[in-house]
Order: C-alpha cells, then sequence, then structure tokens
C-alpha cells in the first residue's frame, strides 16, 4: 500500500459493513476492514470486480449508508450525513428533464445573487461547450451533452469532495476520452477532492493519483496504487501500460479482460 496523506481530507478506518441475510438473524459481509485516507484535492479511482462493493463504500463516504462499525470522517468530523459541500454525480443520468440547460447548471446556486448566478451559469455553458443549447431541455440532448450538464451542475456548486459512480460508463469510446479530458482540467483549474468509482482500468490510470484496488466480496481493499504519471497522460507510454497490467493482474485478469490462467 502506498503511503498514506500526514492529514487526510477523507479519513476512513476500520470500516465494516453488513446487510441482513435471507434468513433470519443472518448477515452478509459486504466491506470488511477498509482502511483508506485521500488528502485534500487528490483524485482516487477505485476499481475491482464487479458486485464488490465499489458503489457502496461510496455511499457510505457520502453519508447514504451507516457503517456497521468503524469511522469516516471528513477535516476530522464524522460522516453521518449527505452534506450540500459534498456532490454526488450518480452512475444514472442525473439531469432534471424539467429544467434547461441553464436552469440545470443553476440549480443549485439559488442562494446567490441572481447576477452572481447568472455569470456562473454562463462561465459553466462556456467551460463545457454548451455554447447555443442554454435554453434546450435533456431530451435534445446526446448522452455526452447530457453529461456536460450534470458535471457543470456539480462543480458550479464549487463542492470540496466530489463523487462519481462510473458517470461515463453507458456513453460511446470517443466521448468517454473526450470527457476524461475536460474532466481533469476542471478538477485542476476547481481542485475538489474526486472519489471516483469505475470498471473501466484505462480510465482510473488516465484519471487517477492513486487507484484502489478492491477484492470481491467480503471486499477488502488489496492495494492502493500510485499513478506517478504526469498529465495528459498517453496510453502508449511503457510506463502507463505496466501500470494498467499491474491493475488487472491484481484483479486476477490479464490485460485482454480474461482470468489471469487466460480462461
Amino acid at each position: 500500500m502506498s503511503e498514506s496523506p500526514a492529514q487526510p481530507k477523507i479519513e476512513i478506518r476500520g470500516l465494516n459493513l453488513q446487510f441482513p441475510g435471507k434468513s433470519r438473524g443472518s448477515t452478509v459481509d459486504v466491506l470488511r476492514g477498509i482502511d483508506l485516507a485521500v488528502a485534500d484535492g487528490e483524485f482516487v479511482c477505485l476499481v475491482g470486480p464487479s458486485g464488490c462493493g465499489k458503489t457502496t463504500l461510496l455511499n457510505v463516504v457520502g453519508g447514504f449508508l451507516p457503517p456497521t462499525s468503524g469511522k469516516v470522517e471528513i477535516d476530522g468530523e464524522a460522516v453521518s450525513a449527505p452534506d450540500p459541500r459534498r456532490v454526488f454525480i450518480f452512475q444514472e443520468n442525473g439531469v432534471f428533464p424539467w429544467l434547461t440547460v441553464e436552469e440545470n447548471i443553476g440549480f443549485g446556486l439559488g442562494k446567490k445573487p441572481e447576477a452572481e448566478r447568472r455569470a456562473i451559469v454562463r462561465q459553466y455553458i462556456e467551460i463545457m461547450r454548451l455554447s447555443g443549447f442554454e435554453r434546450s431541455y435533456p431530451r435534445e440532448l446526446s448522452g455526452g451533452m447530457k453529461q456536460r450538464v450534470e458535471l457543470a451542475r456539480a462543480l458550479a456548486t464549487e463542492p470540496d469532495v466530489l463523487y462519481m459512480d462510473e458517470p461515463f460508463g453507458a456513453l460511446d469510446y470517443l466521448t468517454r476520452l473526450r470527457l476524461r479530458a475536460e474532466l481533469i482540467q476542471l478538477w485542476q483549474r476547481i481542485d475538489p477532492t474526486i472519489l471516483f468509482v469505475t470498471h473501466d482500468v484505462e480510465e482510473a490510470v488516465q484519471l487517477a493519483d492513486r487507484i484502489v484496488v478492491m477484492e470481491q466480496r467480503p471486499s477488502r481493499i488489496r492495494e492502493v496504487v500510485p499513478v506517478p504519471l504526469p498529465r495528459p497522460r498517453d496510453p502508449g507510454d511503457p510506463q502507463y501500460q505496466r501500470l494498467r497490467d499491474r491493475i488487472f493482474a491484481l484483479m486476477g485478469l490479464d490485460p485482454l479482460g480474461l482470468d489471469g490462467d487466460g480462461g
């Protein structure tokens, strides 16, 4: 495991989560002994086998699920519920279909003066290349444009933590590449702490400062892998490819996505 930050933004210690089992009085271990520290402004990706508990861990850290035992703290305070300073982008598209692009982006800015709110919305419309679609509704947008709207809405509120659950998983390959690059540019500009769940190892290596590899349920952290590559990252770089292959190996797969024994 890599070293933990000295003064973490997010600290998870001894985290265990159990769900009720099918038979009376039984339980199912979902997360077991999770320890992780995330620095302020760090970009951390969670990867692991399907169903291993990546999204569940994200929901616990975000305050949507209480742990069975252990602790989650942000800025030294225990997490007990969702916090408006910390924003989720879920796997399912979360834009509001009854609001226009500019209304969606400005949704979380209602407490700001009107002139300031309009300026922020205009800024993010330009940043996310949505000019000309300000008064369009989500049904009139492509999948990639909807994700741009959702990302703009999340970042317009200037969150200190951003939780992202496979936000690009339903998009085509080229759109995913563009949105990854745009996300990195926005993250470098605004500097939130990001916890990003993905099933895509290439995506994790392209985005993360560190990659948390989780095991099959009951899930533990198998290893935390630093990604010391400068951005933007070249998938053809031998070091990039070695890191990608190492993550696959930790997950018990070869680079083609097959079992490690080739089966």
